[in-house]
């Protein structure tokens, strides 16, 4: 009987590295040296391709994996070539994006949290990315939102007040990294990459995600009936289940 085909498809933050840190040079050999020879090798985000590069080391992660899916899979990398590209602009149109980001700002407006920094709506290819705190915070204030987040609850009542104010735009929201949201169509979660891969006859397609439970932004694909999901409580975990599925 031939080997089976299958293909390991990886989060990022918080599986393959640290939130917004670089991946570990010692853990992106083992997986190139060990993991690669034995499947092919998927990376889901839900970032732009910018920071996907950054924090994978290089552009050249394009090559390391077979398939590279930022933004949660709208834009789509296979072989270090582009193969496909969507657009939240173009499927929802101006006007209603507009409508979107003018209230979001206005909430933001009255929000009062510990620091505020800048960069609080940043607009990707298939998604709004929020951040209460703004994207321009440093590490040690993105580590401070974080914890005052599990507190307070700033993310989920955002999401809880958009979902109310817009119940018919088409829009679900996910909670992932330590200080922001994405709000993007129904249906263009990470399960939208699957597209991509479901006919390239994988006899297994595994997932490894941190954010698996309900409102995290791994939660639908982990629990996709086409993928077999692993929830990684970080990148050391992740190789410890990598080695005990391939038997390392």
């Amino acid at each position: 009987m031939p080997p089976k085909k299958i293909l390991c498809l990886f989060d990022m933050d918080g599986t393959l590295t640290k939130a917004r840190q670089g991946i570990d040079p010692d853990f992106d050999e083992f997986i190139q040296t060990k993991i690669k020879p034995l499947c092919t090798l998927g990376l889901v985000g839900g970032s732009d391709f910018k920071k996907i590069a950054e924090q994978m080391n290089g552009e050249d992660v394009i090559f390391r994996f077979d398939y590279v899916f930022p933004e949660n899979g709208l834009v789509q990398y296979k072989f270090g070539k582009e193969v496909g590209r969507q657009s939240i602009q173009k499927f929802m149109g101006e006007d209603k994006i507009q409508m979107f980001i003018n209230y979001v700002l206005n909430y933001l407006s009255t929000v009062v949290l510990p620091v505020k920094r800048g960069n609080f709506v940043e607009f990707r290819s298939g998604m709004l990315n929020i951040s209460p705190v703004g994207r321009s915070c440093s590490q040690e204030e993105r580590e401070s939102f974080e914890k005052y987040d599990k507190e307070f609850n700033i993310r989920q009542t955002m999401i809880e007040a958009l979902k109310k104010r817009f119940p018919d735009i088409g829009l679900t929201y996910a909670i992932g990294g330590q200080i922001s949201f994405d709000a993007f169509p129904k249906g263009w979660d990470k399960t939208y990459c699957l597209r991509h891969v479901q006919n390239e006859g994988f006899d297994e397609i595994h997932f490894f995600g941190d954010k698996t439970d309900a409102g995290g932004n791994d939660y639908e694909i982990y629990n996709d009936p086409r993928v077999i999901g692993h929830k990684v409580l970080d990148p050391d975990d992740t190789r410890k289940q990598l080695e005990k599925l391939f038997d390392l």
